[in-house]
């Protein structure tokens, strides 16, 4: 088989690895790829944009692509999807009215309410002043969200009024996202503890992946301000037994039911974000791709073939596929560049000691030159597996010092 791998981050490398476990599978075509996947046996990398649609559907079409799998949002909420499928092409990914789950979140919180879906109370606004109206009247900490992508940088937390009114500025009238902030959403707060739950559907049956505890703020204890994600701890403490089943009852399900109701075409990834509180599990966002960086904690805990677990999604045979995991926990801990998530600086030389190789993933970095550079924020992750968690920590950190490059930084406190 010759698959077509669109995304250049950590999920990326990752996915490739998993993938290339199969011994059908001859090539990897990597858009663009990075560092990681240059280095990777069936793989290359090549230099075509991710939004170029009818430029990847020819080259597609034109190397006998058996399996195309998008990583990133965008191309999805673009109708890479229904391009592909129109043309006979096989790809794993929603179409473009289902991707509308992440790409609108006023779309999404419409979705749950219509469903049933078990989330924070809400109101939509395109307007300006009738969202001020609005957020005055409210008791505060309160949620502000940009309806469009934001490279998970469009949601505000406010303590109060006058954060509220920044937010809304911002967003609404200084447009700093783009476009993104035409429409916002003002939510309730809920004050509890985070959870993603990547999941696959075929459209008839949803399956749940392990849970995992994402660390979206920059520094140690949740603190500074949020990033694309710092490390990763699987599965998620938090997610008990109790937990899981109000999920798949209140949340998953009637998602499902949503799906389907609605007709959307998808089969592909559904991811929930959910917050678990005093007061029960609620769902704060929807994804349709695979998370960054919970899918390098994730996928390397998985005992199935990662290709048949996506063919069997493809083909709508889900709900014969038994997943199946390891015992113990995959902590992921993120090095980024010194500045991130602001200004920082790019093309440092990365060494990896050459023992430790198979537990690092590459993401903001490239191959120059037959050499390992720093090209972007999130630069990579560091694995470590354990039978316990705290195993899985030490693990992960005992690797910190074999793994070197100019301004290295991360939390000390993943998965703790």
């Amino acid at each position: 088989m010759k698959i077509l791998l669109i995304g250049s981050g950590g999920r990326e490398h990752c996915i490739a690895k998993k993938l290339k476990e199969n011994k059908r599978v001859k090539k990897i075509f990597c858009v663009p790829g990075n560092g990681g996947t240059a280095l990777e046996d069936k793989c290359e990398n090549i230099n075509f944009l991710v939004s170029d649609i009818e430029g990847l559907l020819n080259f597609a079409k034109e190397n006998n692509i058996d399996l195309t799998i998008v990583g990133p949002e965008d191309p999805l909420i673009n109708g890479i999807s229904d391009r592909f499928t129109e043309e006979g092409l096989k790809i794993f990914g929603p179409k473009r009215f289902g991707a509308m789950l992440e790409g609108s979140k006023c779309f999404s919180k419409d979705f749950m309410k219509k469903y049933g879906v078990k989330t924070a109370k809400y109101e939509n606004f395109t307007e300006y002043d009738k969202a001020l109206e609005y957020l005055k009247e409210q008791e505060f900490p309160i949620v502000i969200k940009a309806d469009g992508l934001a490279l998970g940088k469009g949601v505000y937390i406010c303590e109060n009024l006058e954060q509220g009114e920044e937010a809304l500025k911002d967003i609404m009238v200084n447009d700093i996202f783009k476009g993104a902030g035409s429409s916002i959403v003002i939510e309730e707060f809920l004050d509890g503890v985070e959870a993603s739950i990547l999941s696959v559907t075929d459209g008839k049956t949803i399956k749940p992946f392990i849970s995992a505890k994402d660390h979206k703020q920059v520094f140690d204890g949740g603190k500074g301000p949020n990033t694309g994600g710092m490390g990763v701890l699987a599965p998620n403490p938090y997610v008990t037994e109790d937990v899981l089943k109000e999920f798949k009852e209140t949340i998953m399900n009637k998602t499902l039911l949503g799906i389907q109701e609605e007709g959307f075409d998808f089969k592909g990834v559904i991811f929930f974000g959910i917050m678990i509180t005093k007061k029960g599990t609620y769902l704060l966002e929807y994804n349709v791709r695979f998370g960054d960086p919970e899918t390098q904690s994730v996928l390397p805990l998985m005992e199935n073939d990662f290709l048949e677990l996506l063919e069997s999604t493809l083909d709508g045979s889900l709900s014969d596929f038994n997943l199946s995991w390891k015992n113990g926990y995959v902590c992921n801990v993120v090095l980024a560049s010194k500045g991130y998530p602001g200004v920082y600086e790019k093309g440092y030389e990365i060494t990896i000691n050459s023992n430790v190789k198979d537990k690092v993933i590459i993401a903001g970095a490239t191959l120059k030159d037959d050499v390992l550079v720093t090209s972007g924020g999130r630069v990579l992750s560091l694995l470590g597996y354990g039978l316990d968690r705290y195993e899985a920590i030490k693990n992960a950190y005992d690797i910190l010092d074999k793994v070197n490059f100019s301004g290295k930084y991360c939390r000390l406190d993943i998965g703790k």
